[in-house]
């Protein structure tokens, strides 16, 4: 199955959207007390494409072998993720392993997609 998947995160919470042509979920949360104001956007934004990618396999939403587009809203990020460029930042490069990891046990097939943030769907969820 073919999925779309935007994220997005604040210091606060973090949110994703998973589209298929029939289905669209949509899901907030509060960060964890570990990362509750802990965490920069830029890291809650990681951390919302790592828990939501794990959420959605364990759900069955995101089965092995499927299709993700992944949309993502910001150049630095893409490039990280699309061009194995390093982060001096190791709680990013934590969760880029993690998620990787995610990517390669359940043989998904992830294409990463730049898009504007205006058009990332899931930041108008963390304004709910």
């Amino acid at each position: 199955m073919d999925h779309t998947y935007y994220f997005d995160g604040n210091m606060k919470k973090i949110s994703w959207m998973i589209t298929t042509n029939e289905t669209k979920v949509e899901q907030v949360r509060t960060h964890t007390e570990n990362y509750y104001d802990k965490v920069s956007a830029e890291q809650s934004k990681y951390v919302s494409l790592h828990v939501g990618i794990f959420w959605s396999i364990g759900r069955f939403i995101i089965r092995n072998g499927d299709a993700v587009k992944v949309m993502v809203d910001q150049k630095l990020m893409f490039d990280h993720l699309t061009k194995n460029k390093k982060s001096d930042d190791p709680f990013i490069e934590s969760r880029i392993s993690f998620i990787n990891q995610l990517i390669d046990q359940r043989g998904l097939d992830v294409q990463y997609q730049l898009i504007e943030p205006k058009n990332n769907l899931a930041t108008k969820l963390l304004d709910s």
